[in-house]
């Protein structure tokens, strides 16, 4: 009876039993097309669980000087990561890790416990292949390697305020390596290689993108005169017990600037103890008035109003000049002085005298020609502007003090473009820190050549003639010209400190056909005096001396054959 009511609907066993085998049939179906029509698919598959890509990286380019010295390089190194997932199952190794990481047992320990959830964390960055790899070769599970580079600096810190240094990841953090980061850093590539489901390296694929390296940069320095700065003047910082000290050095035909030095200074290979006053490019960071290192600006202005010339003269009486409620004083008693004399004698009153005579218009105009107050154009990190104070209506007291370097703060670099400027016949070329093939533009007239030529005089009288307060920085073998300044320094609440100056000497040379201009800055020297003529100047000569002849500058201030015939010959006799 059972039998015959499972027979009395035998199409729905058909349907059941059809539509089991059709299932079948289908999946047969893809199988075969997948296998033998289109195995893309399963390939792809395949390759998402075994193929994988990682970065090639790409090295930073490399920072030359102008001679083609590396500044800053990028060498391999190795860094070491782990999966702290896979090290919670070796814990029997973690001494072991540790000593040859050369870290604490307990610091490690510490530190994979953290990091217990996770799949990365670092062990160590930036080792040497060697050491790196001797890790490797441990064969410690969970410990993995990945190429790197780190930066290194072979001038260390002789160049370290120019160039700057990058953080551990070489991203620009100071100086030229922030300012060009983009410049220099390169583009990694790819590379496509099969690991296991452990991560293991199985095998390598092909190389689907090469790293494309950062490009090269030839900074204007050259390291030559860099190293030679950077000796002077630390020597004077320790002979006058100085605070602080910048050195700047242009090529007055290109404007490339050729030294750039600051004391304190650090080492950018070893930052672990590093004071960040130290890390400061004072030559760009630090703005300060500059004193009678100005004057011959003011000489330049008084000039080209037609109203003076060099031979015209001016009365310091006793040596004081009152101007309202301020009384204005000379060091010295000058008397009647022409305008040579007035940059010998550094008169303050002289130079306030032609000033109010002139007004304080033509003094502004000269001074921001040659670029107080104004934008360098290097676009360095930090770098301050200075100011240049523009009044409506110029008071005396304001004319004045102007006209002898107060009341307008300037950096190093900005002093020593000016001089560039005047020793290059009045002709403003724009400065740059990068090395010029050819000039790229031709400078603009701001002083005419015949008044720079003839304040060039003046200058060389400064540093050659008896009582001209510049006689340290004569050079031997060469004529050179500049002017030294002393001035206090800004208190912090306020006025002016008692006993706190900066010593500045600006010059140029050789004066007849000037190829260098060098500014030397020396904070607070607190020992054996503090005046330009004694602190700065010496550092002007020496530097200037050393660098003269690197660059193989003819002399023109040698003593002729007949002289040298009868010094020998008068020598010859005593012996």
């Amino acid at each position: 009876m059972n039998r015959l009511r499972g027979m009395e609907h035998p199409w729905r066993f058909m349907i059941i039993i059809s539509l089991l085998l059709l299932m079948v049939a289908a999946i047969a179906a893809r199988i075969v097309y997948l296998h033998v029509f289109s195995h893309e698919f399963l390939a792809m598959q395949g390759d998402a669980r075994a193929l994988r890509h990682i970065p090639i990286p790409a090295h930073r380019g490399v920072i030359t000087d102008r001679n083609g010295e590396p500044l800053a390089v990028s060498t391999p190194v190795l860094t070491l990561w782990a999966n702290p997932k896979e090290l919670l199952d070796a814990k029997a190794r973690w001494n072991e890790l540790a000593k040859a990481l050369d870290v604490q047992p307990a610091e490690l320990a510490k530190r994979i416990e953290s990091n217990a959830t996770r799949e990365f964390m670092y062990l160590a960055r930036g080792l040497t292949p060697e050491r790196g790899q001797s890790v490797l070769e441990r064969k410690i599970k969970g410990v993995y390697s990945k190429e790197e580079f780190r930066r290194f600096y072979p001038a260390g810190e002789v160049a370290a305020h120019l160039v700057g240094f990058t953080d551990i990841d070489e991203h620009g953090r100071e100086g030229i390596e922030l300012a060009f980061n983009e410049w220099l850093t390169g583009v990694p590539g790819k590379r496509q290689v099969i690991k296991d489901r452990r991560g293991d390296l199985i095998r390598d694929v092909q190389v689907k993108q090469n790293a494309k390296p950062g490009k090269q940069l030839a900074l204007s320095i050259d390291l030559r005169l860099q190293y030679l700065a950077h000796r002077e003047l630390r020597n004077a910082l320790l002979e006058f017990e100085a605070k602080a000290g910048s050195l700047v050095m242009i090529d007055v035909r290109s404007g490339e600037i050729l030294a750039m030095v600051n004391h304190p200074t650090y080492n950018p290979n070893n930052r672990r103890e590093l004071n960040p006053q130290a890390m400061r490019n004072r030559a760009m960071v630090d703005v300060f008035e500059p004193g009678s290192t100005v004057k011959p600006f003011s000489i330049a202005a008084a000039l080209g109003t037609g109203r003076w010339k060099p031979e015209s003269t001016v009365d310091t009486g006793n040596g004081s000049f009152k101007i309202g409620r301020y009384t204005i004083r000379d060091v010295s008693r000058g008397g009647l002085l022409d305008l040579t004399g007035v940059l010998k004698k550094s008169s303050n009153v002289a130079i306030s005298k032609i000033a109010l005579d002139i007004g304080a218009q033509p003094v502004y105009a000269v001074m921001q020609n040659v670029g107080f107050g104004a934008d360098t154009g290097l676009n360095f990190p930090g770098e301050q502007l200075g100011q240049l104070p523009m009044h409506r209506k110029w008071g005396q007291a304001e004319t004045a003090t102007l006209a002898y370097g107060y009341g307008l703060s300037v950096t190093a670099v900005q002093l020593a473009h000016a001089y560039a400027v005047l020793a290059n016949g009045g002709r403003n070329m724009p400065l740059s820190l990068l090395r010029q093939d050819k000039a790229s533009v031709e400078g603009v007239q701001v002083i005419d050549a015949k008044i720079s030529s003839e304040v060039m005089a003046m200058l060389r009288a400064v540093v050659e003639e008896p009582g001209g307060g510049g006689a340290r920085a004569q050079v031997p073998g060469y004529h050179v010209g500049g002017k030294s300044g002393t001035a206090k320094k800004l208190a912090a609440g306020g006025g002016y400190t008692e006993s706190s100056y900066r010593s500045l000497f600006a010059g140029v040379g050789p004066v007849d056909n000037p190829r260098v201009a060098t500014v030397v800055v020396i904070d607070e020297p607190s020992k054996g005096g503090y005046y330009g003529g004694l602190v700065a100047a010496p550092v002007f000569g020496r530097v200037m001396a050393g660098a003269l002849r690197m660059l193989n500058v003819r002399p023109d201030n040698l003593p002729t054959q007949t002289q040298t015939a009868v010094v020998g010959s008068a020598q010859g006799g005593r012996g």
